[in-house]
């Protein structure tokens, strides 16, 4: 059914020690462990597209003995059950030993192309690394981890993916606000699949432990396993490898900003070595443009990890990352040139990322101005970051008016009272799109390619969640299936893209979320 080859755990050391009891694991990059057994699986919801990418058709998907995989009641022949040992900085503190504290990797799948996939469950019971914890998840939190996943792949935005949704028929106990008033929630496991789930963290904790010759053999590993468009013959410098990293990570920050996307916790042991979005926890679209929002309730007296920041945090996390890897070389100056390698790939993809979401053929130094004055009506207004940019597209460069962008307000008394600024950075946004002389069509079309109609909106994967929370299930699948072409005007979706309702600007999960999953 799945071929595995599991190379990480052939290739690297593993802990000796099999006891499943919070320790610190020391010398090793992984600790084997069982998932633990779930009362009465159901598999709630599935991605076709990653089932197909796994070589698993539907028939194979609904398979007793795949549904006991993926619940983590049994494995499937080939399985090798582990957690990773890794650390990282929180919230700008150094936090030492972390791991996969619910995250339990079941190998590596290499499909009929040769695509080497690893799977994980989320919310498959504690390990060596869950310290307090029970290693569970929540329904609530599992539903916003595959939607999310599912949806940010069809953004075009490089992703973890997720394969299924599985109920556990079991409860647990979760204090949402860390208020002092848990409550008994319906568990779920998510399984999550990737080319590799190895953090700026892998590296970061050997380092700190001064694990030298450990730190390099998992550089050589990730190198050869996960970058092996860089071996060309000759071995691949260091800093050559930490550039590329420097560079997916560059290329990953601008598109949540494109889309509109807040991580919420970006901390090193959240950072994918491939660029890629990981670990789905208090995350958020923003809604009405606010740079300094965020939907994590632990940021919200610090709003590190607000919209604005992201791309500023992942600098700082990479050059956490640098200093990791400063022990390989006797010239860790040469690192440096990677930190400048993000910035001029983040500059050049941004503005070219935005030339595509303003249909402009190509930026111009005078494109930052007219993008930074809109940026700042956008926050004075209240004004919808999606619904804003896709209603650009139908603007008649011509004889611009505000009626093209009214639904993207908020409020009635801001609309009014910021009508005549908007009115005006209309009239000069048409006047610049006009120096382009391209066709209205043509243009239209180029925005329509690179503004959403469809995103996953607080409000919307609450509103699955709670009447999942009920024992119907349709909302995930009709969310699943309308964010798979997040692009394209759908018929009878207009629910799915309508702005964020009153009803849901301050309620919990529509508007900000803490970590408790």
């Amino acid at each position: 059914m799945l071929n595995f080859d599991n190379r990480f755990l052939r290739d690297l050391p593993g802990d000796t020690d099999r006891h499943n009891a919070p320790r610190q694991v020391f010398g090793a990059c992984w600790s084997p462990v069982d998932p633990t057994p779930v009362a009465a699986p159901t598999l709630l919801a599935h991605s076709r597209e990653v089932a197909a990418a796994l070589g698993l058709d539907e028939q194979a998907m609904a398979a007793p003995e795949m549904l006991a995989a993926l619940a983590g009641n049994a494995l499937l022949p080939g399985m090798a059950a582990y957690a990773s040992c890794y650390g990282g900085h929180q919230f700008g503190q150094w936090a030492g030993q972390l791991g996969d504290g619910r995250a339990i990797l079941l190998g590596e799948a290499v499909n009929r192309q040769g695509q080497r996939l690893e799977l994980q469950l989320k919310g498959a019971g504690p390990t060596p690394y869950s310290r307090r914890a029970d290693g569970r998840a929540v329904l609530r939190s599992s539903i916003r981890e595959f939607l999310c996943s599912e949806a940010m792949h069809h953004l075009g935005v490089p992703t973890t993916r997720a394969l299924s949704l599985v109920a556990t028929g079991e409860t647990v106990v979760r204090d949402m606000f860390y208020d002092g008033h848990p409550v008994a929630e319906p568990g779920a496991v998510v399984c999550r699949v990737a080319p590799s789930f190895t953090r700026f963290g892998h590296f970061e904790l050997l380092a700190a432990r001064g694990e030298r010759e450990l730190l390099q053999r998992l550089v050589d590993f990730t190198i050869a396993r996960d970058f092996a468009e860089l071996v060309t013959g000759a071995e691949p410098s260091l800093a050559a490898w930490f550039g590329e990293v420097c560079e997916r990570t560059a290329r990953l920050m601008v598109h949540w900003m494109r889309v509109g996307f807040v991580h919420g916790v970006m901390n090193t042991d959240n950072m994918s070595i491939l660029g890629l979005t990981i670990d789905y926890g208090p995350y958020g679209w923003v809604d009405n443009f606010d740079p300094g929002w965020t939907p994590n309730t632990t940021d919200a007296s610090s709003r590190r990890y607000c919209f604005a920041r992201q791309p500023a945090i992942a600098r700082w996390n990479l050059e956490r990352l640098a200093d990791a890897l400063a022990m390989l070389t006797p010239r860790p100056v040469e690192l440096a040139a990677g930190i400048e390698r993000y910035d001029e790939v983040y500059s050049s993809e941004f503005c070219a990322a935005f030339a595509g979401k303003l249909g402009l053929c190509e930026w111009h130094h005078d494109d930052a101005d007219l993008l930074e004055e809109l940026f700042e009506l956008m926050r004075q207004a209240e004004i919808d970051m999606t619904e804003f940019f896709r209603c650009l597209a139908s603007l008649d460069i011509d004889n611009p008016a505000i009626d093209v962008v009214q639904s993207a307000f908020y409020r009635d008394d801001l609309r009014l009272r910021f009508s005549a600024p908007v009115s005006r950075w209309l009239t000069r946004y048409a006047a610049r799109v006009r120096q382009d002389a391209q066709p209205a069509a043509r243009r239209a079309a180029r925005m329509n390619a690179a503004n959403p109609r469809y995103v996953l909106r607080n409000y919307l994967a609450q509103q699955a969640i709670d009447r999942a929370e009920q024992g119907d299930t349709q909302r995930i699948h009709d969310l699943l299936d309308v964010l798979r072409h997040p692009y394209v005007e759908q018929a009878g979706c207009a629910a799915f893209s309508a702005k964020r309702p009153d009803w849901a600007r301050h309620r919990a999960g529509c508007s900000t979320l803490s970590c408790s999953s």
